[in-house]
């Protein structure tokens, strides 16, 4: 996949922010998955997956929902979804090792 920047971060947590506790986790790895494999894609064939973009987080999210304006940090169900975004990507990175 290639490097997870700031605005893949925020952009997965405003995708999961309104899913349910229980989904968030899911999505996020599903998300992940999809953007090591689109990225495996790129490399490949020399151009973005039809489906799940360039393989960066935030393509891989973009492709099946609509960008939202992100909330402020006082949010505490997008702070919540931050959080569990970052330690979903540590421990994705820590299986990949």
């Amino acid at each position: 996949m290639r490097t997870i920047t700031h605005g893949d971060v925020t952009t997965v947590a405003r995708a999961v922010r309104g899913l349910p506790p229980d989904e968030q986790r899911r999505v996020i790895l599903k998300l992940l998955d999809r953007a090591h494999a689109a990225d495996l894609f790129r490399k490949k064939f020399g151009r973005a997956h039809p489906f799940w973009g360039n393989g960066s987080l935030m393509a891989a999210v973009l492709v099946d929902t609509r960008a939202w304006a992100e909330p402020f940090l006082s949010d505490i169900s997008y702070l919540e979804a931050l959080s569990l975004v970052i330690d979903t990507v540590l421990d994705w990175r820590r299986r990949a090792q």
